[in-house]
């Protein structure tokens, strides 16, 4: 149980931008910032929970800022329990609905929240939630995207170079036969025995995700086709899910795990990987879990690679690390990776520490 007499102070943040390794080209253009907000949640027993909220662009930084600001102040003074801050906050917020960046930083504070948990019973964040931290499979998510088929050789080859037997391609050029190039591309860069999977970014129609989905199926050798069309349209895409044999993929756009029942509920995938900061933090993060469970769906992660470490082996139908390293440089000991497994900080809470010098560098 949390420590009641852990009470929180303020919670800081403060928006970075962080270099990438390798720039990510999809169809809204390339990214080669990651940007993020570090939050800080101090207590007045001088536990301090850190997590980190990753905004669609630098734009929206300021706006995430400003709501968990407000949070803090409304939170000032509460004890730290991860479901009373929800509660809390969910009341708050009703009108203006908990959805977007409202929830962004909703979870950021959860998140924040189980960390001080954590810490103040010197747990990691798996073992407090009655597991046992292991080594995650995880496949390679950074890069692969919409660029010449040359470099696309040469990045795919480098990713496996990492120590991954798994990568993830983006897809969703103008023409079908321009993305099946690709996709043959880096097949034949990584070989037979490594695992693929294709990302088409929400980018095409129904109509469309399924004409490309037979081209795939035909081709063969795809783990699976994530968000082939718009996130929210769950009818559109069980019809995708009916007309192709290969897997689809979605979640990282669930708003909170009440939108990913209603997805399980209209067939729309065969497989869910909710992101943290759109779920609902760790508390969300349980419920889809159970929901995932029920529905009997393999449920793999969306970027937070350290917190999700830390949470695949609490999930009873645990799948896919997705792995990114757009945080590292701001971490004094970013997540480590081995023989394709990503492992866990046995530090308590989610283990992360701020590379102090660093923040300072990125600081916007």
């Amino acid at each position: 149980m949390a420590d009641s007499s852990l009470v929180i102070r303020r919670i800081r943040a403060r928006p970075v931008l962080a270099p990438m390794k390798l720039p990510l080209h999809t169809a809204s253009g390339a990214i080669d910032q990651a940007a993020l907000v570090l939050l800080d949640l101090d207590t007045t027993a001088g536990i301090t929970g850190r997590a980190y909220l990753f905004a669609p662009s630098a734009a929206h930084l300021a706006p995430i800022v400003a709501l968990v600001e407000s949070m803090s102040e409304m939170l000032a003074g509460d004890a730290v329990v991860p479901f009373e801050i929800e509660k809390t906050l969910r009341a708050r917020h009703k009108l203006l609905g908990v959805h977007n960046i409202v929830l962004f930083a909703m979870s950021g504070i959860d998140m924040a929240a189980w960390d001080v948990v954590g810490q103040s019973l010197n747990q990691p964040l798996t073992t407090l939630l009655g597991g046992t931290p292991r080594p995650v499979r995880a496949y390679n998510s950074k890069g692969l995207g919409l660029m010449p088929l040359p470099a696309l050789a040469r990045q795919a080859q480098q990713l496996v170079d990492e120590g991954f037997d798994a990568v993830k391609l983006r897809l969703g050029r103008s023409e079908a036969r321009d993305d099946m190039d690709a996709l043959c591309t880096v097949k034949k860069a990584i070989g037979d025995k490594l695992t693929l999977m294709v990302d088409f970014n929400q980018g095409l129609t129904v109509a469309e995700a399924i004409r490309r989905g037979h081209l795939i199926d035909a081709e063969g050798g795809v783990h699976w086709i994530e968000e082939p069309i718009r996130a929210d349209d769950f009818a559109g895409c069980a019809k995708v899910a009916q007309a192709i044999r290969t897997p689809i993929q979605i979640g990282e756009n669930f708003m909170g795990p009440e939108q990913m029942a209603q997805a399980l509920a209209a067939g729309a995938c065969d497989y869910v990987m909710p992101d943290l900061e759109r779920i609902g933090g760790v508390t969300g993060w349980m419920r889809a879990a159970a929901l995932a469970q029920g529905a009997g769906i393999e449920m793999s992660s969306h970027l937070f690679a350290e917190a999700s470490a830390q949470l695949l082996p609490v999930t009873p139908t645990g799948h896919w690390l997705e792995y990114v390293d757009w945080a590292d440089a701001v971490l004094m000991e970013p997540l480590r990776i081995e023989k394709g497994f990503a492992m866990p900080s046995l530090r308590p809470g989610l283990g992360m520490a701020w590379d102090e010098k660093a923040v300072k560098k990125y600081l916007v």
